[in-house]
């Protein structure tokens, strides 16, 4: 293998903005479209976007703000940067390094599971467009297309046609791919999706669907359940997980300010909750309905199925599912990132190497998982997300150092970050990290 050096090895973003819309594009994904309006839905509309705005600060301005500072400090993935942790304190990389791996692995299996779905969002947009998925008629037709397209073997032309995107785009690197990609799907979602809302704000009856959003109902709060599926949207949504964002910052400038790109980042993300939120519920409302449905079902089934049904209908469930696939691609090109530049940073590998060893892995794992899938997302979520984000924030926080921590969480600004940001993200933001895990395995996931 021919070995190269740590300049040829390491590819940067070309521009700060460059740098977030990857960073946005990694949080925008499924669970701002399928879950986050059915959980205002269903915890009272204003009153559950309360504890999630409050979440979302507290772990963007803790948790984000960690794992890019530490990325770009270690300048590699998590098993370089848990290993320069480990090397800090006791003066080996060894257990470090094994312990990288954990979210690593966990990020490969995300994205396995990540690549079904985003298989299944092409097949639909494709259909939308060519109108085999408006041939059928009903709940009950859209029911039985789903779930073909689910079943085991059932969605494998369009899954590899998905996969076969995605590590195209990977395969360009960070600057030429990944980069080059979010800047054009990222505005275009935004875009599609503003313009969904503003076309069902014209239907007759949307305007009770925003009322319900708007609508704040102070007992509510008096509910653990709101708080508890707030932190798990807010968690979730801003994947942290010890890896996609940490790999991201390790291409990060160093004269780039960290803080101020995790609030960009949080603020993006929560826009794109609260516009499914705009589009969904008041389309839902236009048909005299109230959301109680979510995951893969709302998406493809009962969406479809009002969309099918609104003036335009072809043309709303086209845009939907291509903003939609903006959204599952530029989340998935983040979750293979960092299997792929761990293999390049320990077996130096060359990029287009790395890709296809880890194209292959992904594409075939995720062929023979399309009929359980739900379950391996479940596992990824309720345990590999948290405890590689505790991980992170652990070596970060914990074991890296508080004076060097400081320092890097503080490059580039003016004004260092207060007091209050040391102990809340070494004791709070860890703590949550502990409480999104064991919630989640109680309740059979939160997010």
């Amino acid at each position: 293998m021919r070995r190269l050096n740590k300049e040829q090895r390491r590819d940067s973003f070309r521009s700060r903005w460059g740098f977030k819309l990857a960073c946005i594009g990694s949080a925008v994904g499924m669970g701002n479209i399928w879950l986050f309006p059915s959980r205002m839905s269903a915890y009272g509309g204003a009153t559950f976007l309360i504890p999630y705005v409050i979440f979302v600060v507290l772990i963007a301005s803790t948790g984000v703000i960690g794992e890019m500072a530490f990325g770009r400090a270690a300048a590699g993935g998590p098993v370089a940067a848990f290993g320069a942790a480990a090397q800090r304190r006791t003066g080996s990389r060894t257990w470090g390094e094994l312990l990288g791996l954990i979210p690593v692995a966990g990020s490969l299996a995300m994205a396995i599971g990540y690549s079904v779905v985003v298989g299944w969002i092409l097949k639909y947009a494709v259909a939308a467009f060519t109108g085999g998925a408006l041939e059928n008629q009903g709940v009950e037709g859209f029911t039985a297309y789903f779930n073909t397209a689910a079943s085991a073997w059932g969605n494998t032309g369009w899954q590899i046609a998905a996969m076969a995107g995605t590590m195209l785009i990977v395969a360009f690197g960070i600057g030429a791919g990944i980069e080059r990609a979010n800047k054009v799907m990222m505005p275009l979602f935004f875009c599609l999706f503003l313009g969904l809302a503003v076309y069902i704000a014209t239907l007759p009856g949307a305007a009770d669907g925003y009322r319900y959003i708007f609508v704040l109902r102070p007992e509510g709060l008096l509910d653990p359940m709101v708080w508890v599926y707030a932190l798990g949207q807010a968690f979730f949504s801003l994947s942290v997980a010890g890896n996609g964002t940490l790999i991201y910052g390790s291409y990060l400038a160093k004269d780039a300010d960290v803080p101020e790109a995790a609030r960009t980042v949080a603020f993006f993300d929560t826009m794109a909750a609260v516009l499914s939120a705009l589009v969904i519920i008041p389309a839902m409302a236009t048909a005299g309905e109230t959301l109680t449905q979510s995951g893969p079902g709302l998406m493809f089934i009962y969406l479809p199925n009002l969309f099918r049904e609104m003036p335009g209908g072809r043309v709303l469930m086209a845009v939907f599912f291509v903003a939609a696939l903006f959204a599952g691609v530029t989340s998935l090109v983040n979750l293979y990132e960092a299997p792929i530049a761990t293999l390049q940073e320990k077996l130096h590998l060359r990029r287009g190497t790395a890709v296809a060893v880890i194209g292959t892995v992904g594409l075939a794992v995720g062929l023979c998982i399309q009929g359980i899938v739900s379950g391996w997302m479940d596992v990824c979520s309720i345990y590999a997300c948290p405890v590689g984000a505790l991980l992170a924030g652990v070596f970060f926080y914990w074991v890296w150092g508080r004076e060097d921590c400081l320092t890097q969480v503080n490059l580039a600004r003016r004004r260092p970050l207060g007091r209050w940001f040391y102990p809340t993200a070494k004791y709070v933001y860890c703590g949550v990290t502990v409480a999104v895990l064991v919630l989640g395995a109680v309740n059979g996931g939160i997010g």
